[in-house]
């Protein structure tokens, strides 16, 4: 018996497709949970195709855009704020190259006896492109090592201690290699060493932000620089191959996060407390 008061249709189930979750611009300070719940933290930056977030403790975590987020509990979809959008201008202004909240001016700070060596003069400049306000705030000075085999000589040199730590970056750190069996002779409370697996420093630079697909493939007995300058079609020169290189460098975005966490780690341990 049909009811007078609805019609077949009504009482039919009713065909829904899945709504879609909400867009929502990745604004500078938003906090959010990565799709799993694992991670909880706000958003530092955003680029094309990732953004980052940093938990209360300091950590950061790079997530890929094409992925979900849980905002207050809702499950959202975040894309990347206009240029000109609401607060984006001032995100940007209120960021460092590495993300982080720079520090009201101030006076020159005296340098702390602590320092970060890295390998080479190439590292120095990316480093101090990227981290180099963050540095000047915490005194830390960077200086290069101009070859991994005078590491051991560098370290007795310095003398660390407790007071006096030294964080070193290296190139292409991977197991069973030359740099890993020198970084194991310096080992000790006072002095990090860490590594990026790359065999040079151009390569923890993105492809996409110098304009290429990919990093080549460079064959043994064939030195790594001009074997990559040949494959991608650029003059044979890596003076002018590196200030390219270099330029195409905003922001920590533009890096590779095995580099950048490697960075980071050197930061945090020479700045850790009861160092100087």
């Amino acid at each position: 018996m049909r009811s007078r008061q609805y019609d077949q249709a009504v009482l039919s189930a009713p065909s829904r497709k899945p709504v879609p979750p909400p867009r929502v611009g990745a604004e500078p300070g938003l906090v959010v949970e990565d799709g799993a719940g694992e991670f909880c933290g706000a958003v530092i930056s955003c680029d094309k195709d990732a953004v980052m977030l940093e938990d209360r403790f300091g950590s950061r975590r790079m997530f890929p855009l094409s992925g979900t987020f849980l905002l207050e509990g809702r499950r959202v979809v975040l894309v990347r704020p206009p240029a000109d959008g609401p607060g984006m201008a001032a995100g940007r202004a209120a960021r460092t190259a590495s993300g982080s909240i720079p520090a009201p001016p101030s006076r020159a700070k005296v340098a702390r006896a602590s320092r970060i060596f890295v390998e080479g003069r190439h590292d120095a400049e990316l480093v101090e492109k990227v981290w180099g306000d963050d540095l000047r705030d915490v005194g830390i000075v960077v200086e290069h090592l101009g070859g991994i085999d005078d590491l051991p000589a560098i370290v007795a040199d310095f003398a660390p201690d407790h007071g006096r730590r030294l964080g070193v970056l290296v190139d292409h750190l991977v197991a069973g290699s030359k740099e890993s069996r020198i970084a194991a002779q310096v080992a000790s409370p006072h002095v990090l060493v860490v590594g990026h697996p790359y065999i040079d420093v151009w390569a923890a630079v993105k492809p996409g932000a110098v304009g290429i697909r990919a990093w080549p493939q460079v064959p043994r007995g064939v030195e790594w620089k001009d074997g990559v300058l040949r494959a991608i079609g650029w003059p044979s020169d890596t003076a002018v191959a590196w200030r390219r290189i270099l330029g195409s460098v905003k922001s920590f975005t533009d890096l590779e996060p095995s580099f950048l966490g490697r960075v980071e780690e050197l930061i945090d341990f020479v700045t850790a407390p009861g160092s100087s």
